[in-house]
């Protein structure tokens, strides 16, 4: 699952003028975000009433709804960190079908408190696009208990991927308690973390539902190898290599961030 497209509607970019008005999601939006809440607890639900209905059940069958919802999590963080990384670096405004994706994630640099500003609808509707279509025919034609956890597990996180990523740019101090805890205990993409994404030059910690996927794709250095390879194959150079970025601006402490309204 690809998890991170952001809104990308006219009047959804992202920009230095100051209009609430942006931020509103629209009635299409806040029902595509019902949609995708309501497939992420199909999921969830069927999964328990399968089990309910007399699937067999004991302490190895937890450990497997257990291990399908890590692995759903982490799914997800990986597919946030792939996504985020090509949106990035490759492309432009221009392209087919990702161009106002990839002018939102590039704004962002420029504009990152904007992020924290936006209606939840508006900011996951297209997540919730993308659970709602590709993901309710194969719940409700699965009776996999362990598969419908790992989908439940999967589709929440990804869902809701932008939202973790906007709490990093929000002041502790304004966040919900159990957000600031689960950030603290690293369930939830810590601001520490993501902060060096901001900073030059933006070639890691893109992933945004917890970041741990990034010690492997950081450390092991895999997406450097894919932009070699995709150099060496294609001849196209990712933007982290020579872009410069002074009119970004960087992330700040998140005790440094303005206090939102």
């Amino acid at each position: 699952m690809a998890a991170s497209p952001i809104p990308a509607k006219k009047n959804h970019s992202i920009s230095s003028v100051d209009d609430d008005s942006k931020y509103k999601a629209t009635s299409a939006e806040r029902a595509w975000f019902a949609s995708g809440c309501t497939t992420v607890l199909i999921s969830l639900a069927k999964s328990m009433l399968i089990l309910a209905a007399g699937a067999p059940t004991g302490p190895r069958t937890w450990l497997h709804l257990t291990t399908a919802a890590l692995l759903g999590y982490l799914v997800a963080d990986l597919s946030s960190g792939i996504y985020h990384w090509a949106i990035d670096n490759y492309g432009s405004a221009e392209t087919p079908i990702f161009g106002s994706q990839i002018e939102w994630f590039r704004a962002h640099h420029q504009y990152p408190l904007d992020i924290t500003k936006f209606e939840i609808a508006g900011l996951v509707n297209t997540l919730a696009r993308v659970v709602t279509v590709a993901f309710l025919p194969v719940i409700l034609l699965s009776n996999d208990p362990i598969f419908l956890c790992f989908v439940g597990a999967l589709t929440f996180c990804g869902l809701f991927s932008l939202k973790f990523h906007a709490w990093t740019h929000i002041p502790r101090s304004k966040l919900p308690p159990v957000v600031a805890a689960l950030q603290d205990a690293g369930v939830l993409l810590r601001w520490s973390e993501h902060r060096a994404h901001h900073r030059p030059s933006v070639n890691s910690s893109y992933c945004v539902v917890c970041g741990i996927c990034d010690r492997v794709l950081d450390g092991c250095k895999v997406l450097l190898a894919l932009e070699v390879a995709l150099f060496r194959v294609m001849g196209v150079k990712p933007r982290s290599w020579s872009e410069t970025i002074s009119e970004w601006k960087p992330m700040m402490t998140q005790d440094e961030n303005p206090v939102l309204d």
